[in-house]
């Protein structure tokens, strides 16, 4: 997918140099630089709609006794 977009001089400076030292092409650095930046956001999402769920006045997210003591005894088990 072609798109334009803008970039403040120094910026568009600083990437064409780090392009060239990481021996890949403008576009490329590009696309990697912007799909970090959506993978670092996505958690903010996950996060967001988890707070949603389990925020003040949110469901109560904590085990059951009898489940916390059943996973408690799982997990001892596989760290032997």
């Amino acid at each position: 997918m072609k798109t334009a977009v803008s970039v403040p001089d120094r910026v568009f400076r600083s990437a064409e140099q780090l392009a060239a030292r990481l021996g890949v092409s403008r576009s490329e650095l590009y696309a990697k630089a912007l799909a970090a930046l959506v993978v670092k956001h996505q958690d903010d999402l996950v996060t967001s709609r988890l707070n949603e769920i389990y925020g003040p006045g949110g469901d109560d997210s904590s085990l059951e006794p009898g489940l916390g003591l059943l996973q408690h005894r799982t997990l001892s088990r596989l760290k032997r």
